[in-house]
């Protein structure tokens, strides 16, 4: 039996073991500016759907319920600007991450395809490309960077993790239409689309991008920052009825499903925007807490204007700065985590308690 984690790089996280314990070790306890997981409660109403929802013993099915779905419909068209969205344009999933992970496998890609994603991008990308056997590819400028002819699968991924950096609606318009000329798949991972703080994010989905059509494009969302639901596993896709079809099909087989308590969960989730709202204001006050601190100990922000992330760099290595962090008893991720451009710089989640937050705010002073 061949190994087919041998295809894979190391799982970035287990280097950062070394430096959490160093941060562990600090006297008034380890802030975790990392991974970036949500630390804040899951709103009641929406646990209060996923209780009612508990007694569930059948299978629920891979396309969701029809609630689901026109819970789908209506957000894609009331937050993105989609226009005209039937329920064969959405399509529940497992998890983003789980999305990212097989999409190049269940497409069939493999030797001799080309996956394309951003320079400095989300591990995950690259990980779905080696799984199955093909080709991953980095780019500055897809359009200016790409072999058309190879590539099969492009992510694009706005707002960026690691950087924060949002694509303009005429970029996004560019290469949409580059990617539609060659008869390549466009993904676009907008995951963090709610949480532009110095710019307006833009979906492919908006008519100003597709033109109205939704053909060769597909958008990914997720409800575990929005709504602090990542241990819901929560996301759903949206966007081109073909490919959407075709991953239903091959999804059902595999028996990919949302559990049913979950879709309930995720319909109370999308047809409520005060939580969101009210998340967002905790956020805010987190990113502009920790943006002063680390600008006032001498680092430099760069992009940033979305996401859950500060994009920072003091100018050295990247494991330089984890190392000196680690010993004020914060802990950051490297930027080499999500690429090579990303050596000197360090990715710093402001996702931590507002009480986590304020003691890695007096460890920079």
């Amino acid at each position: 039996m061949s190994a087919v984690s041998s295809r894979l790089p190391v799982f970035p996280w287990d280097k950062l073991e070394p430096y959490k314990k160093t941060a562990a070790a600090h006297p008034d306890g380890i802030v975790d500016l990392s991974v970036g997981t949500p630390v804040d409660p899951v709103p009641e109403l929406i646990q209060r759907a996923l209780i009612a929802a508990a007694d569930s013993p059948g299978y629920p099915t891979v396309w969701g319920t029809t609630e689901l779905r026109d819970a789908l419909t209506g957000w894609c068209e009331r937050r993105l600007g989609a226009v005209g969205f039937a329920h064969t344009n959405v399509l529940p999933v497992v998890g983003s991450k789980e999305l990212v992970a097989w999409l190049p496998t269940q497409l069939g890609l493999g030797a001799g395809d080309q996956v394309a994603y951003p320079r400095l991008a989300y591990p995950t990308y690259e990980v779905g490309a080696r799984l199955c056997g093909a080709e991953p590819v980095v780019y500055d400028d897809p359009v200016a960077d790409l072999d058309p002819a190879a590539v099969k699968l492009l992510w694009l991924n706005s707002p960026s993790n690691p950087t924060g950096k949002v694509l303009a609606k005429d970029e996004l318009v560019r290469i949409v239409a580059w990617a539609r000329e060659h008869g390549i798949l466009v993904f676009s991972d907008e995951c963090y689309l709610e949480l532009g703080w110095e710019a307006d994010p833009v979906s492919v989905l908006h008519p100003d991008v597709c033109g109205g059509t939704y053909e060769g494009i597909v958008a990914v969302h997720s409800l575990s920052k929005r709504s602090n639901l990542a241990g819901y596993r929560a996301a759903f896709i949206a966007g081109d009825a073909a490919v959407l079809g075709e991953l239903l099909q091959i999804r059902k087989h595999g028996g990919m499903m949302t559990a049913a308590p979950v879709q309930a969960a995720t319909v109370a989730a999308l047809g409520d925007d005060t939580h969101v709202a009210e998340q967002r204001e905790r956020y805010a006050a987190r990113r502009a807490a920790l943006r002063a601190a680390l600008e006032s100990h001498g680092f430099r922000i760069e992009h940033s204007e979305a996401s859950l992330y500060l994009w920072a760099t003091r100018d050295e290595p990247c494991w330089e700065t984890v190392a000196h962090l680690a010993e004020k008893g914060i802990l950051v991720a490297p930027g080499d985590f999500y690429g090579a451009a990303g050596e000197r710089f360090v990715r710093v989640a402001f996702t931590a308690t507002d009480e986590r937050v304020e003691a890695a705010v007096k460890r920079l002073g």
